[in-house]
């Protein structure tokens, strides 16, 4: 299969442009930087640039983003630019290409909070938690109903989205559009909700990194990772590798039979192995040999305080079975340290 790889010189990009070429197919990459594949850089907003690589074209796995949080408002024109428009223009010429199959980059976050149960009320979805409770250090999100504790659960794909910030409600639109895009040309997209990836190559000191990448800068220079809220925030940690042939497999599947022509099919791309923003950070400590991490009571107003998700529908589907546990994933991630110390 002849596939153009969109940010193939990314983080995610990187190892699926590897994943890919191992599996037997032809990538063809576009992303701003040089990205080993022997292309020039391009921009995916270049409409021109878009319409050249897609010539001879099978498919496309768009990963070109702007990803993170983001640091206060004054980053939604940039978000907005890179994230809609880029995949606008992308999908206006793979119509105009007839290129019918895509893979996107989407994330748990168009998710906001995960699955929530109360004792009296069954699931429920609680809104964004209240600045008076974050500074009084109340983390947990109330039952909407009648304010007492929830219990977390798992997110499946069905959970309505919720958006908590401009990273999400970008990735959210680029759903929004891709399923427009496959309702009007009778194309495919799986869209592949990422949840918090880690591991080889993930980029360090920038505001917009990962927390995994933001703990292992200040390990890296001996200080102590510093860990928001109490440190029990649920997340589901899943390695680059076992995304990147999520992606492969996601392709061969959609290229062999796909789900259903004219429709966007979500996939939760997790470990199903929740661990916490503590655990994580205590992890990448031990492998490092220390400094121990240190609970602040500190807070974002964007972030949620749980989301792990049941990947039954990708392992069902697709055929994804997460491969690297925690553990070594966790210490894998710390071994160019390790090994050069």
């Amino acid at each position: 299969m002849n596939v153009l790889l969109t940010g193939s010189a990314g983080f995610v990009g990187s190892h699926i442009a590897e994943a890919l070429t191992a599996a037997g197919h032809q990538v063809r990459g576009l992303d701003t930087r040089p990205d080993g594949l022997g292309d020039p850089p391009a921009d995916v907003r270049d409409a021109a640039a878009v319409a050249r690589r897609l010539e001879g074209v099978d498919a496309v796995c768009h990963q070109a983003a702007k990803v993170g949080l983001g640091v206060d408002v004054s980053d939604l024109p940039d978000y907005t630019s890179a994230n809609v428009q880029g995949t606008a223009v992308l999908l206006a010429e793979m119509a105009r290409a007839g290129v019918g199959t895509l893979v996107l980059a989407s994330s748990m976050v168009v998710y906001g909070e995960g699955a929530y149960t109360c004792a009296v009320h069954g699931p429920v979805r609680p809104g964004p938690r209240a600045l008076d409770a974050l500074r009084a250090g109340r983390f947990e999100p109330p039952c909407p109903a009648c304010g007492q504790p929830l219990a977390p659960g798992a997110v499946g794909e069905e959970a309505p989205p919720g958006p908590r910030n401009a990273y999400a409600d970008t990735k959210l639109a680029q759903e929004h559009l891709a399923a427009s895009w496959a309702r009007a040309t009778g194309g495919f997209v799986a869209a592949l909700r990422y949840h918090n990836v880690y591991g080889p190559r993930m980029p360090r000191d920038t505001p917009y990194a990962g927390v995994a990448a933001i703990f292992r800068s200040r390990l890296m220079d001996g200080r102590e990772p510093l860990v928001f809220e109490d440190g029990a925030q649920r997340r589901d940690f899943v390695h680059v590798r076992d995304v990147a042939r999520a992606n492969a497999l996601a392709l061969e599947r959609a290229a062999a039979a796909p789900p259903e022509a004219g429709a966007l099919r979500a996939y939760n791309i997790a470990s199903g192995d929740p661990r916490t923003v503590g655990d994580m950070a205590g992890a990448l400590a031990d492998a490092f040999g220390g400094p121990r991490p240190r609970v602040t009571g500190d807070y974002r107003l964007g972030d949620v305080r749980h989301i792990v998700a049941r990947p039954d529908r990708a392992r069902r589907e697709l055929g994804f079975r997460p491969r690297v546990p925690f553990a070594e994933g966790m210490a894998e991630f710390a071994l160019p340290h390790v090994t050069s110390s």
